[in-house]
């Protein structure tokens, strides 16, 4: 089969030429978004990661395709419910790099508890600094609200409890076991907002759970707790977040994700008529500029997977479904819509 394979990483050629070795491999070094390359659409696999998209328009472009292998836990880059109209398969990873993700929220988490990038940046710049200035706190003691307890959140919990942490966690499908075995709690939403010193999000982006952090949300928040993002952008409303930051309600943020990460990689995307920008998507591009210079922010250009680790377990279980799509069902199917 022709196998179109979009955005791969460094070094990650060989190792899926190496898996698949009976199968042509078309590899395109950009992202997608609006059209799939001419050397692409007779493919009859195409994978592809979370920066690259694949539209309604851009999927009737491809007449053979069968399979879309998805290198992500996350699938709403993708137009699922008119690729399963035509019959399509799609396969994700719905597991992976949860000790990774969690190991980096946490490392978020300390740097803007011991104020790690701002002290770094201010001895480079000048030299002898006066420490007294720049204060930080323990976690020990502290109370960390774990928003989703899949198997990132539950990583979460595991290392929040290794800092003697306090763990208080919301999901909608309570795991009353695992609370049990890693001793701690569930909790409302607003109960959890209202008592964390540290909030960590790790639930999947969903048309119900858009914005779930807006102005609303955010002033049910512990006055001076820091909330950290490795989930998805879509999430949290970034101006009401700024807001928040500004009146000093919100104490700071660690962001791996935010909303029109495509907007900062690429500005000029904001003035294609195509691409209809709404109104908040432009604030929002406005507001994470700002966020950009504030001392008690820390964001990451989406990197939270980005180990060697997590890389590979992505590779193998985006080929173990696109081997078994060819003769059945992906190992790991998105499930149809309703």
């Amino acid at each position: 089969m022709k196998i179109a394979y979009i955005s791969p990483n460094e070094g990650e050629q060989e190792i899926v030429t190496n898996l698949l070795p009976d199968h042509e491999i078309v590899f395109y070094d950009g992202m997608i978004d609006t059209e799939v390359p001419e050397n692409c659409r007779d493919a009859e696999v195409i994978s592809l990661f979370v920066n690259s998209k694949l539209t309604a328009e851009m999927i009737d472009t491809m007449p053979n395709l069968k399979v879309i292998a998805l290198r992500s836990m996350g699938f709403d880059h993708v137009d699922v419910a008119h690729a399963y109209a035509k019959g399509i398969k799609i396969g994700y990873v719905p597991r992976y790099g949860a000790q990774t993700v969690a190991e980096h929220a946490f490392a978020l988490i300390l740097s803007l508890s011991r104020k790690v990038p701002l002290m770094y940046d201010l001895l480079q710049r000048e030299g002898n600094i006066d420490i007294s200035a720049h204060e930080g706190f323990d976690l020990c003691g502290k109370t960390i609200g774990v928003l989703g307890t899949g198997n990132i959140g539950r990583r979460t919990c595991e290392i929040a409890k290794g800092f003697r942490m306090e763990v208080k966690a919301f999901d909608l499908y309570p795991n009353q076991e695992l609370a049990a075995e890693l001793g701690f709690e569930y909790l409302s939403l607003d109960e959890v907002l209202g008592q964390a010193d540290i909030i960590s999000i790790h639930v999947p982006a969903t048309a119900e759970n858009h914005h779930m952090f807006n102005a609303e949300t955010l002033a049910k928040v512990k006055p001076g707790a820091y909330i950290i993002n490795t989930a998805r952008g879509t999430l949290i409303d970034t101006v009401a977040l700024l807001q928040a930051l500004k009146s000093g309600h919100i104490a700071g943020a660690g962001l791996d994700v935010f909303e029109g990460e495509e907007y900062l990689k690429d500005e000029m995307k904001l003035l294609d008529a195509e691409a209809m920008a709404d109104l908040h998507t432009f604030k929002a591009f406005v507001a994470e500029h700002e966020l950009l210079d504030m001392p008690n922010v820390i964001m990451t250009p989406h990197m939270a997977f980005n180990t060697k680790e997590a890389k590979l377990e992505i590779i193998e279980t985006t080929v173990q479904n696109i081997k078994d799509a060819i003769t059945g069902e992906p190992t790991f199917a998105i499930p149809q819509p309703q």
